[in-house]
This record gives C-alpha cells, sequence and structure tokens, in this order.
C-alpha cells in the first residue's frame, strides 16, 4: 500500500523565511527603518513563552526587529487593553502579537480589538476576518494563512472539491473555511456538537483538523487519496489526526511537528514586513 506524501511545512518555512529576511533587509536599506514586531505575554505559561521565544528567534533571523512586553498575570482586560493601544499608536512599532491564552479573567475579544487593523499581523481582529472572508487587501490569520500556502506549494487546488474543517475556534478554523471558500472549494465544518463527525470526515477531499483533541480523526475516516491538514497540536507532540492509519489512507498529509506550525511563524514575519512596507509607503 502506498503511504501519503508528506507535506513539509519546515523546508517550506525556511523558504518562506529567506524571502522574508530579504525584504526586511531591502526595506530597511531604503528607508533606515527595520520592521518591528512587538510580542506581548500575559503571566508566565511554559508553553507561551516558549512560542514567544522561538518567534523573538525567527524575527531576528529574518532581520526583523522585536520588542517584547512582558505583563504578570495579574493584568485586567482594561491594563492590556491599554498597553496594546500604546503600541498601537507607536510609529516605530509595524505588527504586533498578543499571544494566547492569556487567563479566564481576560476579555480576549476587547484585547484583539485594542490592536489597530494595519498592525493586527496575526490576523486575529474583526477587520481581519472581513477582510479574509471578503478577499480584500489584508492580514490573514496566521495559520489558515500557512495552510493555503502549504496547498499551493504541493499543488492541491481546492476549486469543486469538498473540504471539511473540524474546529470552529475564531483564530483557525472559521478563517481556515472562508480561505477554502474563497478559493471555490465547498466548505463542512465540524464541531464538538456535530452528529456522525466520522460521515462527514469520509466525504472530504481537503481535511483541515483544527479541534485540538488528540488522534480524534482516524485512519478508517480519511478518505482514499484525501489531502490531510493537521493544525492541531497536543501534548506529546500529537496532532488532532491519529498520523500512523491516516498515512496509509491520505495521499497528501502534514506531520506534527513540522507541518502547520512552521508555516504559522514565516507567515507571522512575512505579514510583519507587509505591514512596515505598507506603513512606510514603501510598494512590494
Amino acid at each position: 500500500m502506498t503511504q501519503a506524501r508528506l507535506m513539509d511545512g519546515t523546508a517550506l518555512a525556511r523558504t518562506l523565511v529567506e524571502e522574508t529576511a530579504e525584504r526586511a533587509a531591502a526595506l530597511t536599506d531604503r528607508t533606515g527603518t527595520a520592521p518591528c514586531l512587538a510580542t506581548v505575554l500575559v503571566g508566565a505559561d511554559p508553553a507561551s513563552v516558549t512560542y514567544v521565544r522561538m518567534k523573538q528567534n525567527r524575527c531576528r533571523t529574518a532581520g526583523i526587529a522585536s520588542r517584547h512586553v512582558e505583563l504578570p498575570a495579574s493584568t485586567t482586560t482594561e491594563e492590556l487593553v491599554g498597553t496594546l493601544r500604546e503600541l498601537s499608536a507607536d510609529p516605530a512599532v509595524h505588527g504586533i502579537l498578543l499571544q494566547h491564552p492569556m487567563g479566564e479573567h481576560i476579555d480576549e475579544r476587547a484585547a484583539f480589538e485594542a490592536i489597530a487593523p494595519e498592525k493586527d499581523v496575526d490576523g486575529v481582529t474583526f477587520a481581519s476576518f472581513a477582510t479574509m472572508s471578503f478577499g480584500l487587501p489584508g492580514f490573514v490569520s496566521c495559520t489558515p494563512g500557512g495552510i493555503m500556502r502549504l496547498l499551493d506549494a504541493y499543488d492541491v487546488d481546492p476549486s469543486g472539491k469538498r473540504a471539511v474543517v473540524v474546529g470552529r475556534s475564531a483564530i483557525l478554523g472559521k478563517p481556515a473555511g472562508m480561505l477554502l471558500l474563497a478559493r471555490d472549494a465547498t466548505v463542512t465544518y465540524c464541531h464538538s456538537r456535530t452528529r456522525d463527525l466520522s460521515a462527514a470526515v469520509r466525504e472530504a477531499d481537503i481535511v483541515v483538523a483544527a479541534v485540538g483533541r488528540a488522534r480524534l480523526i482516524k485512519g478508517q475516516d480519511i478518505k482514499p487519496g484525501a489531502v490531510v491538514i493537521d493544525a492541531g497540536y497536543n501534548a506529546g507532540n500529537v496532532g488532532d489526526v491519529d498520523f500512523d492509519s491516516a498515512v496509509e489512507r491520505a495521499s497528501l498529509i502534514t506531520p506534527v511537528p513540522g507541518g502547520v506550525g512552521p508555516m504559522t511563524i514565516a507567515t507571522l514575519l512575512e505579514q510583519t514586513v507587509d505591514a512596515a512596507a505598507r506603513q512606510l509607503s514603501v510598494a512590494r
């Protein structure tokens, strides 16, 4: 039996970061200003601290300046909103990343909406979702944007295909479905209350797993020849798809780790340089 080909997000992301670094250097030379990404972290969740450090390291690789704002876990919504508004008003900052989760006591949506749309390089605001949905210029949510780049790199044309998105979060599942719809896929959203999830997945030519439940989707539910994008990340480096069984039926599949994750960060960096170019009035 032929196994699925792996969609190597690590290699593709490396290429994208190299291209982004060239653009960042050219922008810096032309304007005297390096693109700058501000990262905001509330509390000291170990996973979040690791993610932020990784993003800062990638910034350095790409020639992007980074400014890190670390806030105590006791920070209120009002205090966080104030910090984000200050960064939004700072002309030296071109992109803002608010690391989440950020504590149950914080109104996450209010915090996201304090980010100026032109600096929303993570694609988390209402404005970014609207531009994604209507196909207008703006910033995409980074993980869905990375997924679309992976599909393009492996010559997967969503047009006319049935796509099933398992998960409906505002920054992953929902925008992933909208981006696929914009590319003429027929999109079905599934979630925790979907009846007979297996039956829905079995109809899919493209499966996007983004629900955050380890090995929820089994190989027996994958349509032979389907493209499987696993955007889940659970304890033990395990995705939302049971990889060992799915790889026997899919034509293409992303590994966890090394699939979607690297593309998320690469998209963030690319959009930071895009944001800087717009704010500095430099055409791409």
